[in-house]
């Protein structure tokens, strides 16, 4: 008697990856940037976005994407921020947002009126990171609340980050937290990406992420195939 092995989880992925790569041609046909935030719960992904809103107003046609658990709380506190439909794809369970979701969120919007789309994903350091929704650039939060170490703890995360933030930096004085040692373990998984050390709180560092999402926005366009 034989016994056949059918990886469930591989296909899994590889139906993602496809569907990945198609929401990733939309994307490019329309010029929109994507940016993917991945982070443990609690590293500031709502908060940060929230001021981001406030920042651009209606300077960036941005759309986001939020993925929880079993909640849209996180969706109903950007919607405050905003008159664009923002998304809650409630996981129930899931870990992670997948391409699908992804998917059917941009069918309901006007890609060519969007420059920006937001993914905020699941908090959670380790299922996002192995799952492709499509994105531009993939962004990486890792809070001064945190330990030290996490990057090297978690180094998928942060080998694949386009960009990594250093967030909740108004703290420092009041932890044993220390930064040197943190961008070292950053550096140690990820030598190329750059480090921003912001404060959605305080506003610090907020104009170079902000800078860095129009430079994304820039390049999407550029990238775009001419309209005839």
């Amino acid at each position: 008697m034989s016994v056949q092995r059918i990886d469930v989880r591989e296909r899994v992925m590889a139906r993602n990856d496809l569907l990945a790569a198609t929401v990733r041609d939309r994307l490019a046909a329309a010029g929109v940037a994507a940016v993917n935030l991945i982070s443990s719960p609690g590293a500031g992904k709502t908060t940060l976005l929230e001021q981001t809103l406030d920042h651009v107003g209606r300077a960036m046609r941005l759309h986001i994407v939020t993925g929880d658990v079993q909640t849209q709380n996180d969706a109903d506190r950007l919607a405050r921020h905003t008159d664009r439909l923002v998304h809650a794809v409630v996981t129930q369970g899931g870990c992670h947002l997948d391409a699908a979701q992804v998917s059917a969120a941009i069918d309901q919007i006007d890609l060519h009126d969007t420059d920006l789309l937001v993914l905020e994903n699941v908090g959670n350091l380790v299922c996002p990171a192995s799952w492709d929704l499509g994105e531009g650039a993939r962004v990486t939060l890792f809070s001064v609340t945190e330990g030290e170490d996490k990057p090297v703890k978690y180094p998928k995360a942060f080998a694949l980050a386009d960009l990594v933030l250093v967030t909740k930096i108004d703290l420092l004085p009041h932890l044993r937290f220390d930064l040197s040692k943190a961008l070292s373990a950053i550096r140690a998984v990820n030598e190329t990406a750059p480090i921003l050390c912001v404060s959605a709180e305080s506003g610090a560092g907020m104009d170079d992420w902000l800078g860095w999402l129009h430079a994304q926005v820039s390049l999407a366009r550029r990238a775009a195939p001419a309209v005839a």
